[in-house]
């Protein structure tokens, strides 16, 4: 599976937005108007990408990162939103992420909050690495099935040594 990551055009936004209020994600994120996007793109301490399939390059997914200038060296995987869902792409774009924060953008800590309710997600990013930090209790609203609630963020982070540690027991291979 060959898994592209490119930088997202305006041209890309009406998608963007779209899959993002998929109702398959949207309980998962917090979702943007168009014009944040377009200051993702735009802003220099921001990198927004489509993610891309295949020989076709179809779209799947996008990602948003942050603190892309930060002078601490943290990187935040802000956002990572894609269509299919349980056919490992999720963590192939992880592992494009984590090796592009260390070496390209010469991250110290490559971080990320995920709402607890989203297990999924949870399992991949402890399964690469990441360790959880702390839990921001009750901070998100969740509106969905019905219901209305709150919801904690889990924030974890992989620091740049334990990254270079999964790399020399050959754990970030593709």
């Amino acid at each position: 599976m060959s898994l592209r990551l490119r930088p997202t055009m305006l041209s890309d936004l009406d998608w963007v937005v779209s899959v993002e209020r998929d109702a398959a994600n949207l309980p998962f994120i917090t979702a943007w108007e168009r014009p944040q996007h377009e200051g993702a793109i735009r802003f220099p301490d921001s990198r927004h990408f489509i993610l891309e399939e295949g020989d076709e390059l179809a779209r799947i997914g996008f990602v948003i990162l942050q603190g892309c200038r930060n002078p601490n060296g943290s990187v935040e995987l802000k956002r990572l939103v894609l269509q299919p869902k349980g056919r490992g792409l999720g963590r192939s774009a992880v592992r494009q992420l984590k090796a592009m924060a260390f070496t390209q953008l010469k991250a110290h800590r490559f971080w990320l909050d995920v709402k607890a309710l989203n297990t999924r997600a949870l399992k991949l990013y402890q399964s690469e690495g990441f360790v959880e930090e702390g839990r921001l209790r009750e901070s998100v609203r969740v509106t969905t099935d019905g219901a209305d609630g709150y919801d904690s963020l889990i924030v974890m982070s992989l620091l740049d040594r334990e990254y270079q540690a999964r790399v020399a027991l050959g754990q970030e291979a593709a």
